[in-house]
């Protein structure tokens, strides 16, 4: 098992010393979940009433709320999931062993091309392995896929409202601080097409536990050149509750109990 580099010692074993489902109570939560980035929206929702904390976890950073959300007859989970890979798998979990089943998260990320446009939903098909978290759910390898019911839920959704998209690769990395222009040129030449700090590991421990996850991201800053290009990536606001609400729609075109 010892390997040249530690984040190469996968260990296929499936239970681990601290399991989520052993160490959390199953409770009465929707099996459909949005995971939300924009933590602005969810504040409004709360605000409006559309939004009920149903459960809670907590961590050194203080309580981390799971929501409910009513869609007519429906019910979604709903919950924002920090920033980078380790914090929101370990969320992720939290709420597989809480009974979530079915997975669209929503949120920004960096574009790889410039003429990729602020705003611009990106689905991402797979997900390259530049982080650390995916390498404890999966063995070594350059990528990992989302599921492809979800992809195609989300698809189905944004062609229903003629959303413009494309679909592709994400570059998934921990240090946004070391995104270099040799680094951006190569995950360019392999197809990627945005990078955020999440999606490997949300693939990754989606395939580990057996459920269903998809992703929809929108075009936010540009580090396509020497020069970052800020785009005003976090004030766009009727951008990021549009794309929220498609989620949810995408959310519950996946397979699973009526709720």
């Amino acid at each position: 098992m010892r390997q040249p580099f530690p984040i190469l010692e996968f260990d296929p074993t499936r239970r681990a010393v601290v399991e989520p489902e052993e160490q959390i109570e199953r409770t009465d939560i929707a099996e459909h979940c949005v995971i939300c980035f924009f933590q602005e929206v969810l504040a409004q929702l709360v605000e409006q009433g559309r939004l009920r904390k149903v459960t809670s976890s907590k961590s050194e950073i203080g309580e981390h709320p799971f929501f409910e959300l009513r869609v007519e007859d429906r019910r979604v989970t709903v919950f924002h999931p920090g920033i980078g890979a380790p914090l929101a798998v370990g969320l992720l979990e939290e709420s597989i062993a809480k009974g979530c089943r079915t997975f669209i998260a929503c949120g920004g990320a960096g574009v790889l091309k410039r003429e990729i446009a602020a705003g611009h939903l990106v689905v991402p098909l797979a997900a390259v392995r530049d982080e650390g978290t995916s390498y404890h759910y999966m063995p070594p390898a350059r990528e990992v896929q989302a599921s492809g019911e979800a992809v195609q839920a989300i698809q189905r959704v944004l062609e229903r409202h003629n959303v413009p998209y494309i679909v592709g690769k994400t570059w998934t990395t921990d240090a946004f601080y070391r995104e270099t222009p040799d680094k951006v040129a190569l995950r360019r030449e392999e197809g990627c097409l945005t990078v955020e700090m999440e999606a490997a590991a949300f693939f990754a421990v989606a395939r580990f536990r057996g459920v269903t996850f998809g992703q929809i991201l929108y075009g936010g800053d540009d580090v396509s050149g020497d020069t970052w290009d800020t785009r005003y990536w976090n004030e766009r606001a009727s951008d990021r509750e549009k794309l929220f609400w498609l989620a949810v729609e995408a959310c519950l075109e996946l397979q699973g109990e009526r709720q």
